[in-house]
């Protein structure tokens, strides 16, 4: 391993907009001329928060796929968030991670947020994931996931959690909370990027996008502002901390089921 890059990109999203939303992401991305290794959008990025109503799902070969690619490419960095795709006649909010040549990943979103109605909408995923970029072993998860510590639990299998959400202001404590414990308990870097602005259902939603080392120490907290911000994950740091403190040896075994 090596130390790792990571550009966040806190983005206002426009409410079922899927073009308009690539070519603001894109702006937003290209102008913070920034080297990363990877780069991180929000959830639903293309749509907003279950703004993909009444419009068609992206398949994994569309229009918005494609984009990540020339994105990637472009910025010479691996391109990750989620949007609303159509995979076989269901739809999944799925997190899709695009490297600049080569096959991509994705993960589909496990724990739908039944309080906002997003389980009448979507299909849950059933499998957790965990995909190699640069040496780094990473685990993505989407929003509501952050709330449930057994499925994010570290099985020694990642270095690095990846949540993209849209969290709305109303709970953002709970956010702030939530990914530092995941870095503490997980002895794992934690990098959540969460968008800003208002949705087309009056939701609003306050950033708060940040990284966490091991022991739960802030690298970058961005407030409420739209931008990006670059944070490297320092891989000697990482290995210092599991060697020097090796509490997920003594992690309860356990095994999910459904």
């Amino acid at each position: 391993m090596q130390d790792l890059d990571v550009t966040l990109v806190q983005a206002t999203l426009r409410w079922r907009e899927p073009a308009e939303n690539r070519a603001h992401l894109q702006r937003l991305v290209l102008e913070a001329d920034t080297a990363a290794d990877l780069v991180v959008l929000p959830e639903t990025f293309t749509t907003g928060f279950l703004g993909d109503a009444g419009t068609e799902a992206e398949r994994m070969d569309g229009e918005t796929v494609a984009w990540m690619r020339d994105l990637a490419r472009a910025s010479r960095a691996a391109v990750c968030g989620s949007l609303v795709v159509d995979d076989g006649g269901v739809r999944y909010n799925r997190f899709v991670f695009v490297p600049p040549e080569g096959p991509l990943r994705h993960y589909d979103k496990r724990h739908l947020f039944a309080h906002g109605g997003e389980d009448d909408r979507f299909a849950a995923g059933k499998e957790r994931v965990v995909f190699e970029w640069r040496g780094w072993r990473i685990c993505p998860q989407v929003c509501y996931d952050l709330r449930f510590p057994a499925w994010c639990r570290n099985r020694g299998d990642y270095d690095l959690q990846l949540f993209v959400a849209n969290w709305p202001d109303r709970r953002i404590r709970a956010w702030d909370v939530l990914l530092q414990a995941r870095a503490i308990e997980n002895q794992a870097c934690v990098v959540g990027v969460n968008r800003v602005g208002a949705d087309g259902n009056g939701k609003l939603y306050p950033g708060h996008s940040a990284a966490y080392d091991a022991l739960g120490e802030a690298l970058v907290a961005m407030g409420e502002a739209e931008g990006c911000a670059t944070v490297r994950l320092d891989a000697g740091r990482l290995a210092e901390v599991r060697d020097r403190l090796p509490f997920l040896a003594d992690a309860d075994a356990f095994e999910l089921l459904g």
